[in-house]
Order: structure tokens, then sequence, then C-alpha cells
């Protein structure tokens, strides 16, 4: 979802500074940041579980020997 939403604040944003509409430039900036955010979160989330992964690996690897 968070290209969609930064695709999406960059039109609104651009057609806000076509039109002079600073209301719909806000809300363009407000939703390209949203998806920047929602993208980061799952890159965040995708290096915890990954590291929750290697984790449980030496755990079991100590728990065998």
């Amino acid at each position: 979802m968070g290209l969609w939403d930064k695709l999406m604040g960059r039109g609104k944003k651009a057609a806000g500074d076509v039109m002079g509409d600073s209301s719909l430039r806000r809300q363009g900036t407000h939703q390209e940041k949203e998806g920047n955010l929602e993208d980061s979160a799952a890159r965040h989330e995708e290096l915890a579980s990954e590291e929750r992964t290697q984790a449980a690996e030496h755990r079991a690897e100590r728990d065998s020997t």
C-alpha cells in the first residue's frame, strides 16, 4: 500500500500546484509521507523477522549440543 499512497500523494501534490489548491497539495504531502512511512515500517518488520529466525536457529543449535 505504501507505493500506491506515494504515487497518489505525488499526484495530489501536482494537481494542487496546477490548480493553486493548497489544501489538495497538503493532502498529497501527507499521503506521500504516509506511504514512505509504511514502506519503512515494512522494511523494519522484515529485518526483525529475519533476526528472529536467526536467533531461533542459534538457539536450536545451542540446545542440540
